[in-house]
C-alpha cells in the first residue's frame, strides 16, 4: 500500500459556497491545487446517509451526502488526489460518544440493520462507480471505539460485540461485492491507549472477523496522550495484528488569538488545551505556526518508524476549515438529531493548515519536504 499524506476536506464545499477563499503566498488558488502542491495524494471524505431535517434543512458541517461527496470525489480525482469514503452509518456526527441510527432505519431489529448496511454501502458505492469516482480505500465506520448503530450495537454498556462484527461484517461484505480488492479501514479513536485497541481488535478477530487491511487511529495530542503513547501503540499494533497502520484524524492548533470568537464558547468550556492547564502539560508543542510545523514533523517521524514498514501515513482533519460567517460543526435542527447542544461556532478554525484567512500555513511545507 502507497504512503497517504491525506486530507478530510468533508466541509470544504460548505466553506466555498460562504465565501471561503485560499492562498499560496498570497496567490489565490482552488484548495484542492494547494494541497496538491504541497504533497497531499489523497483526501477523506465522509458520509452521512440523510444529513437533513424533515423539512429539508440541511444539517450543516458540510452536509456530506452521497451527490455532495461525489461532487468532492470528482475535484480530487482530477487533482490526482486518491479517495478515502468514510461511512458514519448515521445522519450525522458518529464518534466515541454518539452513533445515532439513521432516521430512515430507526426500529429495525439486528437483522434488519444489517441488511440496511450491507444495502446502504453496496448502492454508495455503486452510485460513485457509476460516476466514476469509486474510492480506492474504504472505512466501514467511524471512531468504532464504542461500537456503532446504537444501541444494538453499542459497547460501552453492554458489550455487543456479535452485533457489532455483524454490522461491520455487512459493510465489508457490500464493499467485497463491488470491488473484491478494495483496502478497507477499520477506525479507532484515541490512538495513544493501547490498552482500547488491543481489547477492541482482539475481541473482533476473536469472532472470525479478519477481512480488513488497515487500522485507522485518530490522534489529537490534547486529547489521546503523548506522541511515546502513540508511538507504543502503533508498534504494537503492527507487530500484534500484522495490519498497516494509518492516523485517520489529526489535527493540531497554531493559534489562540481570537479563537472563542470562532469557537462560539465561554472559556471554562473550551476544547482547546491552551485554556486547560492540565492538557498543556502533556502537549509539549505551543499553538503557534511554527509549533503546528514541529508537531506535524514529529508525527511524521513516529509513522516511519512503525515497524516492518506498516506506518502507511495520515489523514489531517479538516485542515480547510476555516471560519466563514454560517459554517459550523451544527445546527438547531442537527442538534436536535444528535442530542446534544450548542453553540454550534467552528471550534476547528485554529487547527487548520490555513490561517483565519486562508493563507497556506508552515506545516503544509514539512508534509511537502517528508520523504516516505
Amino acid at each position: 500500500m502507497k504512503y497517504y499524506k491525506g486530507m478530510d476536506i468533508s466541509t470544504i464545499k460548505e466553506v466555498e459556497s460562504l465565501g471561503g477563499k485560499f492562498y499560496d503566498r498570497g496567490v489565490e488558488k482552488d484548495v484542492f491545487e494547494i494541497l496538491r502542491s504541497y504533497g497531499t495524494n489523497a483526501v477523506r471524505l465522509r458520509l452521512w446517509n440523510d444529513p437533513y431535517a424533515e423539512d429539508g434543512t440541511p444539517y450543516g458541517a458540510g452536509t456530506n451526502d452521497l451527490k455532495t461527496d461525489i461532487e468532492l470525489a470528482k475535484r480530487a480525482k482530477a487533482h490526482d488526489m486518491e479517495v478515502l469514503l468514510d461511512f458514519h452509518y448515521s445522519d450525522f456526527w458518529a464518534d466515541p460518544g454518539k452513533q445515532q441510527v439513521p432516521k430512515a432505519w430507526r426500529g429495525m431489529d439486528v437483522d434488519e440493520l444489517t441488511e440496511a448496511v450491507y444495502t446502504f454501502t453496496r448502492e454508495t458505492l455503486l452510485a460513485m462507480k457509476e460516476a466514476d469516482v469509486l474510492p480506492e480505500l474504504v472505512q466501514v465506520g467511524n471512531e468504532l471505539s464504542n461500537g456503532t448503530l446504537w444501541p444494538l450495537g453499542k459497547l460501552a454498556e453492554c458489550g455487543n460485540y456479535d452485533n457489532l462484527a455483524r454490522f461491520i461484517r455487512a459493510g465489508i461484505k457490500a464493499v467485497r461485492s463491488v470491488d473484491a480488492a478494495m483496502p478497507i479501514m477499520l477506525h479507532l479513536d484515541n490512538g495513544g491507549n493501547n490498552a482500547l485497541y488491543r481489547d477492541w481488535f482482539d475481541h473482533y478477530l476473536e469472532r472470525g472477523e479478519d477481512d480488513f487491511q488497515i487500522i485507522g487511529l485518530s490522534y489529537y495530542p490534547f486529547w489521546h496522550g503523548t506522541l511515546d503513547d502513540l508511538q507504543s501503540n502503533m508498534n504494537d499494533l503492527a507487530k500484534r495484528y500484522g495490519k498497516d497502520l494509518v492516523v485517520a484524524e489529526v489535527s493540531m492548533g497554531f493559534s489562540m488569538e481570537d479563537y472563542g470568537k470562532y469557537e462560539k464558547l465561554p472559556p471554562e468550556k473550551r476544547k482547546g488545551y491552551a485554556t486547560k492547564p492540565e492538557l498543556v502539560a502533556k502537549v509539549p508543542f505551543p499553538m503557534t505556526k511554527e509549533g503546528q510545523a514541529d508537531f506535524m514533523r514529529a508525527l511524521l517521524a513516529v509513522i516511519d518508524q512503525v515497524p516492518d514498514g506498516k506506518g502507511k501515513g495520515f489523514f489531517y482533519w479538516e485542515p480547510a476549515w476555516i471560519p466563514v460567517p454560517g459554517s459550523g460543526w451544527a445546527n438547531e435542527d442537527a442538534l436536535r438529531f444528535i442530542g446534544e447542544q450548542g453553540p454550534c461556532g467552528n471550534e476547528w478554525a485554529n487547527q487548520a493548515l490555513f490561517d483565519y484567512e486562508g493563507n497556506a500555513l508552515p506545516a503544509l511545507e514539512i508534509i511537502r519536504d517528508h520523504k516516505s
